[in-house]
């Protein structure tokens, strides 16, 4: 077959990359160094096996240097098109190049699925034109970091219950999302950190789908499963819908952002785009190049510091923020991207100085998960200036002294501090260290209390996947219980959780439905399970309204701190030295260190002198009375409100200052496994 499009070779461009619409046609142009000749398929329809049109590209006329491109005329956005590469097929030599695959452009801003369900039905690119788009002036955020609190959620789960009041055709969507938005800002949140949203395989062939999208196909196209319409074009504009909503109602979106794999898995894997395109540069591959290196424990591992994947992310990342509109984000398995393309880390990564150095990326919001599946562990060592870290050694200890280890307390006291052992050498803003519990990658904090082990049949792994270390306690009975007394316990113990995670310096995050104790049944890997498993149960909000009622006063105690509302940049180091910190035990000023101590009290005083905060924590099964700061201690006379005492119930457990109960006594008891929170503030 030919094509009676007209070819028009003096229009034909090395860059743009991807397919760039122009008035009278489409550029493409795509990097293939090895290939021996590229054609440019074009079909009709999404559903189409085979291309109505071919263009064999003129490696004379449609190459330059290691990049082939062609000007079509007559094309326009929403033409689907793919594209096919010859070359020599060695996989011992890393090549696997293969003509009869249809592959994807990698540029390509949409990606069209078939809905049949037959092998040899590729999936397409599409031609995308984003100039006509009506932004209505909105721009990014730009949120100082100290006023941020995260909420890591899941675009599909968050409507997809029936029971999200949510309109049928908008439930799992953009759109859906949006309608949720009151939701968000009644909780008081104005971060959200979207699991992945690039487009991903979904399902693998088994009996179980990939929920959580860590398995991209695409780094420039949103996840078209996402969109009302499933059309390509209009998901383009349903996503930035959705963002610009967001915006509007002063929400950040953060995009949990997959760079160190692909979902063409391992050499046993399908062929997608990278591998048929130029599978030695695209992949770190093993000394028998027919093997893939597999740092990100999903069959291989993106290279990512090679020149022309490092392109790829940079121009990726450019694109989301310049065209989308999306305020940072969160790298997945970020170490990987400082291990070289032998698979060994560096300690000057071309793509994070890249990133961070770049103009276009300035202030945007960059989180690394910065550790890896083969063991490299960065959190507190990752490379650059700019960017923040998901802090594990917060979720764990703070997970382990709740529960009542022993030996935790001084990394407790760090902790609670944005970890200056961690991270106080670098001269950083407290935020660096972003605390938070549970992620998607765990228990829910409902099941942290509810259950000892994993609970993961539903996956049909027997039960083997998941981690085995979940530093949980079931409070005394595995699973749901009608017990009053474990229920209360449990009750207490999430309300522990939460205000440590927001009483402490650093950048906090918060799992989607945790405020209102949505549960996946004691699953603790459920990227498989999209279902009632996985989705927020609208349900909750009234029967755990104690549950949101505390997270939502929490996190507006937590607001109107000086700290908070100041728009001052201070390290981490500053903050500790201009601020007046006291730790205590039961008794006042001799905090227990030891190895015994299942209890710590603290006083702080505000940085801008505006109100006293005085802690005590009892993770000990018997109650304690804790001595009290009086006038007769080196502070100012002290009149002291309760804000918080987690062992009472709701709406008595937390309060706002001005409604705050006046403590008078020297000590307060303290009950078993409770927090107790006063606060003497200026008038």
């Amino acid at each position: 077959m030919s094509t009676n499009k007209k070819v028009n070779l003096s229009l034909s461009t090395s860059y743009p990359l991807g397919s760039f619409v122009k008035k009278t046609g489409v550029n493409f142009s795509i990097y293939s160094k090895n290939s021996s000749s590229v054609d440019l398929l074009l079909f009709d329809d999404v559903n189409d096996q085979k291309p109505n049109k071919i263009i064999r590209l003129d490696p004379q006329n449609n190459r330059t240097g290691f990049y082939w491109h062609i000007f079509v005329s007559g094309l326009k956005a929403g033409q689907l098109y793919g594209l096919r590469v010859s070359g020599p097929f060695g996989p011992k030599n890393g090549h696997r190049f293969d003509e009869a695959k249809v592959l994807l452009d990698p540029y390509s801003l949409c990606v069209a699925m078939p809905s049949i369900n037959e092998l040899n039905c590729p999936m397409k690119s599409v031609v995308a034109d984003l100039s006509s788009y009506n932004w209505e002036g909105d721009i990014l955020l730009r949120r100082p970091i100290a006023q941020t609190i995260i909420y890591e959620m899941h675009v599909k789960g968050f409507t997809s219950n029936p029971n999200s009041g949510v309109t049928k055709e908008k439930r799992g969507t953009y759109a859906g999302l949006i309608e949720k938005i009151p939701y968000l800002k009644d909780l008081g949140i104005n971060t959200v950190e979207l699991l992945p949203v690039f487009q991903f395989k979904e399902s693998d062939g088994g009996a179980l789908n990939n929920y959580w999208g860590y398995n991209p196909i695409s780094f420039f196209a949103p996840h078209l499963g996402y969109s009302v319409s499933k059309d390509p074009l209009h998901c383009l504009d349903e996503f930035r819908d959705m963002v610009k909503a967001l915006h509007k109602e002063g929400i950040e979106i953060i995009l949990d952002v997959v760079y160190n794999h692909t979902a063409e898995g391992n050499h046993l894997g399908p062929t997608f785009c990278f591998k048929g395109l130029e599978n030695n540069d695209y992949y770190i591959l093993e000394n028998d190049k027919e093997y893939y290196s597999n740092y990100s424990g999903t069959g291989n591992t993106l290279n990512s510091n090679n020149s022309i994947v490092r392109r790829m992310i940079l121009d990726s990342l450019r694109y989301w923020v310049e065209e989308m509109h999306v305020d940072g984000f969160r790298f997945d398995l970020a170490s990987i991207l400082s291990r070289d393309e032998a698979g060994m880390p560096m300690a000057n990564p071309p793509i994070l100085l890249d990133i961070e150095s770049d103009p276009v990326l300035a202030g945007v919001k960059l989180f690394a998960e910065a550790w890896d599946a083969a063991g490299l562990y960065q959190v507190g060592s990752f490379v650059g200036d700019s960017w923040k870290e998901w802090n594990g050694k917060f979720r764990d200890e703070v997970r382990s002294f709740v529960k009542g280890d022993l030996g935790k307390v001084y990394n407790l006291a760090n902790r609670l501090l944005a970890s200056p052992d961690m991270y106080s050498h670098q001269e950083r803003e407290a935020e660096q260290s972003i605390n938070f519990i549970t992620c998607h990658d765990g228990f829910t904090l409902n099941d942290l209390v509810s259950y000892n082990q994993k609970h993961n049949e539903s996956n049909l792994e027997d039960n083997r996947d998941g981690e085995n270390n979940n530093l949980s306690w079931n409070c005394g009975i595995e699973g749901p219980t009608t017990n009053k007394d474990i229920e209360k316990l449990r009750i207490r113990q999430i309300k522990n959780f939460f205000t440590l995670n927001l009483i402490a310096l650093g950048t906090p995050m918060i799992l989607m439905g945790d405020e209102i104790r949505r549960t996946q049944n004691g699953n603790n890997n459920a990227y498989c399970q999209d279902n009632e498993i996985s989705w927020f149960d609208w349900s909750l909000l009234k029967t755990n309204s104690n549950i949101f009622h505390f997270v939502k006063t929490l996190i507006k105690l937590r607001y109107r701190t000086d700290y908070v509302e100041s728009n001052k940049i201070m390290s981490l180091n500053q903050i500790l030295n201009l601020s007046t910190i006291k730790w205590s035990g039961t008794k006042l000023n001799q905090p227990d260190w030891s190895y015994q101590s299942l209890t710590l009290a603290f006083t702080v005083e505000s940085l801008l002198k505006n109100y006293f905060l005085h802690g005590m924590i009892n993770s000990y099964w018997e109650p304690l009375y804790f001595e009290l700061p009086t006038s007769e201690t080196e502070f100012r006379k002290c009149n002291w409100r309760r804000i918080i005492d987690t062992n009472l119930d709701s709406p008595e457990d937390i309060s706002e200052w001005k409604d705050a109960k006046i403590v008078k006594s020297k000590s307060y008891l303290v009950q078993p496994r409770s927090i107790v929170v006063l606060l003497d503030q200026k008038k």
